[in-house]
């Protein structure tokens, strides 16, 4: 564990593993950096893995001001996390709320992003009516969470369609995940929608055309929806591919970790020559 003291008193935590070319690892909505299976040690044979706790998550600080949980501003704090680590620039790997947060370091913050590759992720909702309905919602699940505590919302999370093919995984691995969704803190969820939630986000399909960094937009074969976002993505992207994972849901890294290391490390290491 190491805490990176950022402005204002505020920290975040980033867990390091392996040696190479420096990776960010940006998790998903409920996650942590210990959430993502056996991905970053397949990962650290090659780079120095670098799995960053988001805002609210983990054991990064979960402050009560919502302004801190921004997308903008969460995005910020991870790159001077970075830096202050001896890692100014960097590739990032992020998945579904991590993955929107990647992209947008990549769209804001370029000089931060040597490549970028997504799992899962969209770059927000462009209808403005669907984007309001999306952040009313999110507002709502948000009240919920707070009113109702936290293994009443992982609960009703863990029953959502998106997350269907994980019933596949093993016990185990399905024991672990639920122990780190209730290992969160009502505020920091709660704060993270408001903030960092699909609705709340700014879009960013107008500034596809101007992410010049490499990347791989990773999805499922079985999540039809973000499997059609990652190709109209990497359409709008000048250098940008489009992956199915297959035998794999949303959470590709996790239903797949072994052809996803295989493939993420081969994209990373185009940019080495090695």
């Amino acid at each position: 564990m190491t805490r990176v003291p950022l402005d204002g008193g505020f920290a975040l935590n980033v867990e390091r593993a392996g040696s190479g070319p420096p990776l960010a690892l940006i998790h998903g909505f409920t996650g942590s950096a210990a959430g993502w299976g056996p991905l970053p040690e397949l990962l650290a044979a090659r780079f120095t893995v670098l799995a960053v706790d988001v805002v609210g998550h983990g054991a990064s600080d979960k402050p009560r001001d919502a302004a801190r949980y921004a997308i903008d501003r969460a995005a910020r704090d991870a790159v001077d996390a970075l830096a202050r680590l001896g890692a100014p620039r960097a590739s990032w790997l992020g998945y579904s709320m991590g993955g929107r947060l990647a992209l947008f370091m990549a769209a804001r913050e370029p000089h931060a992003v040597e490549r970028l590759a997504l799992i899962g992720a969209s770059p927000g909702i462009a209808d403005p009516v669907g984007r309001e309905a999306r952040r009313a919602s999110d507002a709502a699940l948000a009240d919920r969470i707070e009113r109702e505590g936290v293994p009443a919302f992982v609960d009703h999370w863990e029953t959502l369609p998106l997350f269907t093919s994980q019933t596949r995984l093993s016990v185990g691995m399905r024991r672990a995940i639920r122990r780190g969704r209730l290992a969160n803190d009502a505020a920091g969820l709660a704060n993270s929608l408001r903030g960092m939630g699909a609705g709340a986000q700014p879009p960013l399909h107008g500034e596809l055309g101007g992410v010049r960094a490499p990347a791989l937009l990773l999805a499922g074969a079985e999540d039809a929806k973000y499997a059609a976002l990652a190709a109209e993505m990497a359409a709008a992207m000048p250098s940008a591919r489009a992956r199915l994972v297959p035998g794999a849901g949303h959470a590709a890294h996790l239903e797949n970790a072994a052809y996803c290391a295989r493939i993420i490390t081969a994209f990373l290491r185009e940019g080495t020559g090695a």
